[in-house]
């Protein structure tokens, strides 16, 4: 089963990334996560996302679109990362993410979502 692990968001990250010992320890800290999830031959995709003032959001009402420029309210409803990992099931994806990290430096928040599969 195919899941995609989405960090969300915070206001220490919609600051954006700026090195200190405390990032630096948890970007290393996530390095040997991923590491740990490739050996694992679980890992399909990972990456982080600049904070949302770098985004734009287009909305649709029928045949019109509207552009929306960051940034974002609300930095618990945006994402700051995610992955694509192939796990057994559900259970496997928690058990990952309980391994995990903080991936903030404060409270966060990660939500694990299964993609459409066709039977």
């Amino acid at each position: 089963m195919r899941v995609m692990v989405l960090v969300k968001a915070t206001e220490d990250s919609e600051r954006g990334y700026h090195p200190s010992p405390e990032t630096d320890a948890m970007m290393a800290a996530m390095g040997r996560f991923n590491d740990a999830l490739r050996d694992a031959g679980i890992l399909v995709m990972a990456d982080g996302l600049t904070p949302s003032c770098r985004g734009k959001r287009v909305t649709f009402d029928g045949a019109d679109r509207n552009v929306i420029d960051g940034p974002f309210a609300q930095p618990r409803e945006l994402l700051a990362g995610f992955w694509i990992w192939e796990v057994k099931d559900m259970d496997e994806a928690l058990a990952w993410v309980k391994r995990c990290p903080n991936p903030m430096p404060g409270p966060s928040e990660i939500e694990i979502r299964p993609f459409h599969e066709l039977e």
